[in-house]
């Protein structure tokens, strides 16, 4: 019986560490003026993107890896990422298998699709996201 629960507790320790793991983004080329944010930010699709205005202001959002960040301009050709929504914590690892940015009318819709290692279909937890600021998001 002990085994069983050391082996459970080893499993279970091993999912929470690999629950925080997720791949960060390629560092820029050695000897690069740019940052990753801003290399990423380039090879972004515009599906993934959005530009425009929300709530009479102008407003720079991507989605990478199921995560939104409002993109702002930075030193020289450089642009900065600044997280404004992620989705609900799930206490196994995921992975991000669908996202998107979509324009609506006074508002956006993020969808962030996680699915849990081993499972099928989509999502965890709540996938779709609106926001009529950029900054403010609530379950869609």
């Amino acid at each position: 019986m002990t085994r069983l629960v050391r082996r459970s507790a080893l499993t279970l320790c091993a999912a929470s560490a690999l629950a925080g793991c997720e791949p960060s983004l390629p560092p820029p080329p050695p000897g690069s003026a740019l940052t990753a944010e801003t290399i990423a930010t380039r090879e972004t699709p515009p599906q993934h993107q959005f530009k425009g205005v929300l709530a009479g202001k102008p407003i720079h959002l991507i989605v990478n890896n199921c995560k939104v960040y409002k993109v702002d301009p930075a030193e020289g050709e450089n642009v900065s990422w600044t997280l404004v929504l992620e989705g609900e914590f799930y206490p196994l690892p995921t992975t991000c298998i669908r996202q998107s940015l979509t324009e609506g009318k006074g508002f956006i819709t993020a969808f962030i699709g996680r699915q849990a290692f081993g499972a099928g279909g989509c999502c965890t937890g709540t996938p779709e996201y609106r926001s009529k600021d950029g900054l403010t998001w609530k379950p869609h």
